[in-house]
């Protein structure tokens, strides 16, 4: 589970899409974790999340899922080069 308190590790955009990456601490070490969302403006003018997305955003979805793959796969390496 995310601490809401920590700075995600990366965030992703593309459009109106967003991949939120945790670094997280577990039993075997750390792992991460890859929150999707949907961002829009609501009647106030403020910024809101959801995490239900169209058909015609699944591709984009898709897209941003396995820049986010990449993306963790960078962030292990990372990790492991400063050991």
């Amino acid at each position: 589970m995310t601490n809401p308190s920590n700075k995600p590790a990366a965030i992703l955009r593309d459009g109106d899409l967003k991949a939120t990456i945790w670094r997280n601490e577990g039993e075997k070490g750390p792992f991460f974790s890859i929150q999707f969302a949907s961002i829009y403006r609501d009647g106030n003018d403020g910024w809101q999340e959801r995490n239900a997305f169209t058909g015609s955003g699944l591709l984009r979805l898709a897209h941003i899922a396995s820049k986010a793959y990449d993306e963790v796969a960078n962030l292990r390496s990372l990790e492991k080069s400063e050991d």
